[in-house]
């Protein structure tokens, strides 16, 4: 079975595709563009034996070519639902919990409980889990891989997000989707308990729906973690180095090629690309940005989090050196637990602690 890498060369197809419709009128810049010469990269010696051999895995199933048509958006889904499956039987295997599907706010949603409830002060807080899966799949199974362990190891409720899906449903349907749970959730939650955390398309969407939040004037959420995407749109350095460091082929790296989600989205509006916005970051609760060294998604969160330092927000950015892009999917490695860890201690510290802080807005 070909691994979580595949997302990566799928969603690199994706914007290679809109790449060719832009070659002919955007001519490159030689002077500021370095030539690379072949050379080969030794795997990181900061990162585990574990995450080593795991790595060594994914690149050869990676070389051997096997994975979804990305002409074919059907093939896609059945792929990446039979990979999510099998990381939903690794993480159940580990992390126990009860969930229960309903609907808040007319949107289906997922809620995971840790298997003896959330206890303490913990009953009065709640996360929302924004799932990835490039704004096309990821849900089910694919959000359970995200919300079990943050739910086990945190020992909150997580409330998955099953968000409409691009092409059938274009931005802002996933924004209006979170909009609705968190006003729902606002019926039983206090604002300052409530986080919101995604991955990939989930770390986007977590930035954009927190705009959004901030633009109607709905009291800020008490922290947000985005993971391996965020406020800004992909590209810079990373869209192509990380992508080289893990054997897939490299992305645009201009930063204007977008997903066909967000095809629909003007390039300024704040919602879609709130990075762009000084005056909304300057409302951002608390976030914690999180990725892997070789992950394409770097070079979006590192600036990200200067804008958002700059805006006067407290964000912290944690790089695992030698990981990739959504690296935790798989529960076993060392670093995965570390990063439930820094994730649940984070929501830990500033839930319901920072309700007074950057007031202005709120």
């Amino acid at each position: 079975m070909n691994t979580w890498l595949v997302r990566a060369a799928a969603i690199a197809v994706l914007l290679a595709t809109q790449a060719s419709l832009h070659a002919q009128d955007k001519p490159a810049d030689e002077a500021s563009t370095t030539a690379m010469p072949a050379a080969s990269l030794p795997y990181s010696r900061f990162a585990s034996p574990q995450a080593r051999d795991k790595f060594a895995q994914l690149l050869a199933e990676t070389r051997e070519g096997k994975g979804p048509d990305p002409a074919d958006l059907a093939d896609q889904r059945r792929f990446y639902q039979r990979y999510n499956d099998e990381r939903l039987h690794e993480v159940e295997r580990i992390y126990r919990s009860r969930v229960q599907s309903t609907r808040m706010g007319g949107v289906p949603v997922q809620v995971v409980d840790p298997e003896g409830g959330a206890r303490g002060d913990n009953a009065h807080r709640v996360l929302i889990n924004l799932h990835g899966g490039a704004f096309m799949w990821g849900a089910g199974s694919g959000a359970l891989v995200e919300a079990i362990p943050i739910a086990a190891v945190a020992g909150m409720r997580v409330v998955a997000v099953d968000y409409r899906l691009a092409p059938e449903h274009t931005y802002p349907a996933a924004v209006d989707d979170v909009e609705a749970v968190y006003r729902e959730l606002l019926k039983s939650y206090r604002p300052e308990n409530i986080g919101i955390y995604g991955c990939s398309a989930g770390g986007a969407l977590t930035a954009q729906a927190t705009a959004r939040l901030l633009q109607v004037d709905l009291p800020r959420p008490g922290a947000i973690g985005t993971f391996c995407g965020s406020g800004m749109p992909f590209g810079g350095d990373s869209a192509i180095l990380g992508q080289l460091a893990v054997g897939a082929a490299p992305m645009p790296a201009d930063g204007e090629l977008r997903l066909p989600y967000l095809q629909t989205a003007k390039a300024d509006d704040p919602v879609a690309y709130p990075g762009q916005s000084p005056e909304l970051l300057g409302r951002f609760p608390p976030t914690l940005l999180l990725a892997g060294g070789r992950d394409f998604s770097v070079s979006a969160l590192t600036t990200m989090q200067r804008r958002l330092l700059a805006a006067g927000v407290d964000a912290e950015l944690v790089v695992f050196d030698g990981l990739w892009h959504a690296f935790f999917v798989f529960p076993d490695l060392p670093e995965s637990k570390e990063a439930y860890g820094l994730i649940a201690r984070f929501f830990d510290r500033r839930l319901g602690r920072t309700a007074l802080e950057g007031a202005v807005g709120d």
